[in-house]
């Protein structure tokens, strides 16, 4: 084996789609590799060809992340392995159906793993990585997130929230030495279609993106710096001036009086 030169990345959801690409391309960068995800076997399969092809250490970490003690098994590991500088929050699920025709325990199982298992992850990762100085955390979240209107509320407000998360995370991790960033996917050819009993192919060709191609954007992003990394952006001024547009209504959200359009008739100024 090699030494880790860049330290342990530790990703979830590792078994497939992004997760399974993001090893590759982290393990070919030099970083040791802790897999986790469900399925321990496929993840040994994928392990016992990165060990072979790059030298590096690979852990494999079996662990369902809606249950709360596997959960809490896998944040601990941030506290008690000093070599961990990476966190890739990639384990997410979707629904084939929406908020009115949707099980409830498959409701409570998306929150779980969507919403609940990034945020205590990342937490346990941020401690850690403040604490010696130094790391990155990678939060997938996805395009929908600004897009609520175009698909099923309950996967885009999971991911809606990934990207509040971070950009929180990033503001109270400035000058720490750690990186934070959120990943923003469109369409992107995975097995999470398949899971949730949709069909990818279904899709216009033209609007959907390879995993490999899109982890590889997504760490030239890295790379670079940002915390918020959309790779079928084109026009990077479309998000400049979002952003720029949602932080000037800042100083007017919050006011003692009321807005003059919701004041009642018999209040306004004539």
């Amino acid at each position: 084996m090699t030494s880790n030169s860049l330290g342990t990345a530790l990703i979830t959801g590792a078994s497939t789609g992004l997760g399974a690409v993001y090893a590759d391309r982290l393990a070919r960068r030099g970083y040791g590799l802790i897999m986790v995800a469900r399925d321990g076997a496929k993840m040994e399969v994928i392990a016992q060809r990165l060990r072979a092809e790059t030298g590096q250490t690979v852990d494999v970490l079996p662990a369902d992340l809606t249950d709360g003690t596997d959960l809490a098994r896998v944040a601990g590991r941030f506290e008690t392995d000093a070599s961990i500088t990476m966190l890739i929050n990639n384990a997410g699920m979707s629904l084939n159906g929406g908020l009115l025709d949707s099980d409830p325990a498959l409701l409570q199982q998306l929150i779980a793993l969507n919403v609940t298992a990034p945020t205590l992850l990342a937490a346990a990762a941020g401690r850690a990585f403040v604490a010696r100085q130094g790391g990155a955390i990678v939060n997938i979240a996805s395009v929908l997130a600004l897009a609520p209107e175009r698909f099923d509320g309950v996967y885009s407000g999971s991911k809606a929230y990934i990207l509040n998360l971070t950009l929180s995370l990033a503001g109270t991790m400035k000058g720490t030495g750690v990186r934070v960033q959120a990943v923003l996917p469109g369409a992107t050819r995975t097995e999470i279609w398949a899971r949730s009993g949709k069909d990818i192919d279904a899709f216009p060709p033209a609007i959907v993106m390879e995993a490999s191609d899109l982890v590889d954007a997504a760490l030239v992003g890295l790379d670079k710096g940002e915390t918020v990394t959309i790779p079928p952006l084109a026009d990077e001024r479309q998000w400049i001036d979002y952003t720029e547009s949602r932080l000037a209504m800042g100083p007017n959200l919050s006011r003692r009086e009321v807005a003059e359009r919701y004041r009642p008739v018999t209040d306004r100024a004539v």
